[in-house]
C-alpha cells in the first residue's frame, strides 16, 4: 500500500529536534522558522514537555469523556487565568478545524440561524463546515459547498453591517491574523466594529485564533490587541506543541445541554498533559514577551531590498511579501541555508517560528536571507 499522494514534499527527513533546531537523517542541522505550521509553540522536545507526556503515559493514556478527567478541569482553569477569560467555558477537541466546526455549530444552536459571514482569503480548516468557511474553491468539494456562507472583504465594516441587517446570520468568523491568506491583520477598529455590530444583530462573533493565538503575537490571543471579547474563541496548533489538541472558549451567555457537542479523543489525558506543560513553559520562560520582541526585531532588521514589497504581522507570525514568486527563495533558504520557512500564496514567505526563537537565531535567518536577496 502507498500513501495517498496529496502533499508536495521536500526531500528532507527530520529525525531529531530541539528548541528551534531540526536534524535530518543525514545529520544536517536546520533552523526551524515554521514550526510545522505554527504547531511547535514552546520549541521541539522541551524537557518539561517531554517529561509531562512520559509521566502521564505511565499513569493512564486514555479514557473516554464519560468519566471525570481532572486534567481537563485544570487546563480550563489555567487557560482562563493566562488568557484573561476565566468566566468563559472550555470545550476540548482535537484540532483547529474541529474547533471551528464546533464554534459554527454552537453559534447556530444558540441563535437558531444558519448563515455565517466569513472573509475573503480566510482559512478555517478542511472539515465540512470549516472548509465551507474557507475562501479557497480548490479545496471545497461539492459535498461541502451547500453551507450558507457569505464572503466579504476583510476590514470592510459597511459590508458586514449591511449583511447582518439582512438577517439570518448565526455568526461572523474572522481570524485574529489571516495565516494562509497572507498574514493580513484585521484593523483594531474593524474588530471593535464587528463586536458592536454582532451584538446589535444577535450574531455570535467567532475569533479563529488557531494560528494567531497562544502567545504568538505577544498577547495570548491576537484579538486582544483590539481590546474586544468575542463570543467564541477557537484554538488548535500550538496548544499542545505537536500533540493533537484543540478547543473553544465559550462566553457565559451560551448554555450547554447534554450531547450538544462531543468528541472521542478530545481532551484526553495526554493532550491535557501536553497542553498544561505548554502553559507552564510559556509562563516560566516569558515566551509571549519573547515572541513580540524577537518578531519586531526581525521586522526592523530585515534586509532592505527592492525585491521586498511589504512586511506584515505581529510577534512571531510574519509575512514577507515579495515582488516575485517566492518558491526559488524558499528552496534556497531550505537547501542552501538550511532554514525552514513557509509560504502563503505565490509571493509571501510566512514565518511561524517557535516562541522561544532567540535573537541570535533570528540573526542567522536575517544574514542568510540578505545573502540570497543580494544574488
Amino acid at each position: 500500500m502507498n500513501l495517498f499522494d496529496v502533499y508536495s514534499l521536500f526531500d528532507v527527513t527530520p529525525v531529531r529536534a530541539q528548541g528551534c533546531t531540526v536534524w535530518d537523517d543525514k545529520g544536517q542541522e536546520y533552523l526551524d522558522l515554521y514550526g510545522g505550521h505554527a504547531v511547535i509553540s514552546v520549541g521541539h522536545c522541551h524537557p518539561h514537555y517531554v517529561e509531562a507526556l512520559k509521566a502521564q503515559l505511565d499513569r493512564i493514556g486514555f479514557y473516554s469523556n464519560s468519566v471525570r478527567n481532572p486534567l481537563q478541569e485544570e487546563l480550563a482553569r489555567r487557560i482562563g487565568e493566562v488568557s484573561g477569560y476565566d468566566d468563559y467555558s472550555l470545550f476540548l477537541d482535537n484540532s483547529g478545524a474541529e474547533s471551528n466546526e464546533n464554534a459554527a455549530k454552537l453559534a447556530s444552536f444558540h441563535t437558531g440561524k444558519d448563515r455565517i459571514i466569513a472573509f475573503r482569503k480566510s482559512f478555517h480548516g478542511r472539515t465540512s463546515g470549516a472548509v465551507a468557511l474557507t475562501d479557497n474553491p480548490a479545496i471545497v468539494s461539492p459535498f461541502n459547498a451547500h453551507h450558507r456562507v457569505t464572503f466579504l472583504d476583510l476590514n470592510d465594516g459597511d459590508a458586514v453591517a449591511d449583511e447582518l441587517a439582512k438577517g439570518g446570520v448565526a455568526a461572523v468568523i474572522v481570524e485574529g491574523i489571516q495565516g494562509c491568506g497572507g498574514i493580513h491583520v484585521p484593523a483594531p477598529g474593524f474588530l471593535q466594529m464587528l463586536s458592536r455590530t454582532c451584538k446589535k444583530y444577535g450574531a455570535a462573533l467567532i475569533l479563529d485564533e488557531v494560528q494567531s493565538g497562544y502567545g504568538r503575537t505577544g498577547k495570548f490571543f491576537a484579538h486582544q490587541w483590539a481590546g474586544i471579547k468575542p463570543d467564541i474563541i477557537t484554538m488548535g496548533k500550538g496548544i499542545a506543541n505537536g500533540f493533537p489538541c484543540g478547543g473553544i472558549l465559550i462566553a457565559p451567555k451560551f448554555r450547554a445541554r447534554k450531547g450538544m457537542l462531543g468528541t472521542t479523543f478530545g481532551g484526553n489525558y495526554l493532550a491535557c498533559a501536553g497542553a498544561l506543560a505548554v502553559l507552564d513553559i510559556i509562563e516560566q520562560e516569558d515566551l509571549m514577551h519573547n515572541a513580540l520582541t524577537v518578531g519586531e526585531y526581525i521586522k526592523k532588521e530585515l534586509p532592505k531590498s527592492d525585491r521586498i514589497k511589504d512586511v506584515r504581522g505581529k510577534g512571531l507570525m510574519l509575512g514577507i511579501e515579495m515582488n516575485e514568486p517566492v518558491a526559488p527563495l524558499r528552496q534556497a533558504l531550505l537547501f542552501d541555508k538550511h532554514i525552514f520557512t513557509g509560504v502563503a500564496g505565490q509571493n509571501i514567505i510566512r514565518l511561524l517560528a517557535p516562541l522561544c526563537l532567540t535573537k541570535d537565531e533570528a540573526d542567522r535567518f536575517l544574514a542568510a536571507f540578505g545573502e540570497i536577496l543580494s544574488k
